[in-house]
């Protein structure tokens, strides 16, 4: 679940994300548009694993006149431009990453409830490394998503209630 933040850490990465997309957006011979900066604004305040519908419901408490095509576009932009990545889990939406605790981290997603938790590993990581290495290969990147299910089942049930609230709520149920 993605959640909006402000602090002045934040606000800094925030003029960070958006003067390296500003850029990327002019060597595309692209305009900039208020519009544009507004979701890159809210969307690098939002933590998590955040779906498009997610991001047009708090940009739109921003700006109530932007649409879900601007909102789509302008995330594709963000993932051409290398600051956010396109995550799939396997439930058919597609979430964008654009911050986290830690800058690499691999995921475990419930398939009963769908939270996704980040976690990082060193050991798992110096594993990778030796097999890379006794294998005569170089890593660039990596991908690591454990599927499974969460041990507390009550916790879970509830978690799976909330969302299904949520998303009734969010489609005007």
């Amino acid at each position: 679940m993605a959640s909006v933040e402000n602090t002045q850490e934040v606000d800094q990465l925030v003029r960070a994300k958006e003067s390296a997309f500003l850029e990327f957006i002019q060597s595309k011979g692209l305009k900039t548009t208020r519009q544009r900066s507004t979701i890159v604004q809210v969307f690098f305040r939002m933590r998590g694993h955040i779906s498009v519908e997610e991001l047009l419901r708090e940009v739109k408490l921003v700006n109530p006149k932007i649409g879900y095509a601007t909102v789509y576009r302008t995330l594709h932009l963000l993932v051409a431009s290398g600051l956010v990545e396109e995550r799939r889990f396997g439930d058919g939406l597609a979430r964008y990453e654009g911050r986290s605790e830690v800058e690499h981290h691999d995921h475990m997603i419930c398939l009963e409830c769908g939270q996704i938790f980040e976690f990082f590993n060193p050991r798992l990581e110096a594993l990778q490394e030796k097999l890379a290495e006794e294998n005569n290969f170089k890593i660039y990147r990596h991908r690591l998503e454990l599927y499974g299910i969460c041990k507390d089942v009550e916790s879970c049930q509830h978690k799976k209630e909330m969302a299904a609230r949520k998303a009734h709520k969010a489609t005007g149920g």
